[in-house]
């Protein structure tokens, strides 16, 4: 059998992701994280009406540890930085906003809690979303972090899972044109640092996923995410 495992926040990036290997694979499973994140509730409805939608198995697995450890602006009370769309050319700027949303070591902790699941269950793949675009502030986003990640499983599990990254080479411009061209269902995801009944448009997430959709002409979705 040919089965994955994809991490699903329930925002553009993994939803996307899943749309472009759905076809690939016999079995899916979405883990969803809850470690503390003030955006979890918002996060654990669009990633479960998403599963609806695509018809995965899917599972929420909690890490209310990490949330007591972490001094990150999603997890504590300090405010998340708010950015206009002009601010994302700021390459320094972004890379501090980076760190006051750094969550220590958390991509690494999902993909390898995704690979016990992984060869427990035999799946033999684990899909993130991570992209070229977060991938320069955020180095867990990088090629580097997917490659060292799939050289560690060759010493941390006893049988081949693989780690894929399907927009590793795109930004957020290119994500949105592919999730229109997949039919994504824009109106289930949920890509904001914050936990409201829609994006709080000020956030760097939501500014990146505002400024890809107006790059592909979709006022329309703009008007009906935020």
């Amino acid at each position: 059998m040919n089965n994955a495992i994809i991490l699903l926040s329930g925002g553009l990036d993994s939803v996307v992701s899943l749309a472009i290997e759905k076809e690939k694979y016999d079995n899916f499973l979405a883990l969803t994280f809850n470690y503390g994140q003030k955006s979890f509730p918002a996060e654990k409805k669009a990633s479960q009406n998403i599963a609806k939608y695509y018809n995965i198995k899917h599972e929420v697995i909690s890490l209310d540890w990490l949330s007591k450890i972490s001094t990150s602006s999603l997890t504590t009370n300090s405010n998340i930085p708010k950015l206009n769309s002009e601010d994302l050319e700021k390459l320094e700027l972004t890379k501090d906003t980076a760190k006051s949303v750094w969550v220590p070591n958390r991509n690494g902790l999902f993909v390898n809690i995704a690979a016990c699941y992984a060869e427990a269950l035999e799946y033999n793949t684990i899909i993130i979303g991570a992209n070229k675009e977060e991938g320069e502030t955020f180095k867990d986003n990088s090629i580097d972090f997917i490659d060292a990640i799939n050289n560690s499983f060759k010493n941390s599990l006893n049988k081949q899972v693989q780690l894929n990254a399907p927009l590793i080479n795109m930004n957020k411009e290119d994500i949105v044109k592919k999730g229109i061209s997949l039919n994504i269902p824009f109106d289930l995801i949920y890509s904001c640092y914050n936990s409201f009944e829609k994006h709080c448009g000020t956030c760097e997430s939501c500014q990146r996923l505002k400024r890809a959709l107006k790059l592909n002409n979709r006022e329309d979705l703009i008007n009906k995410i935020f």
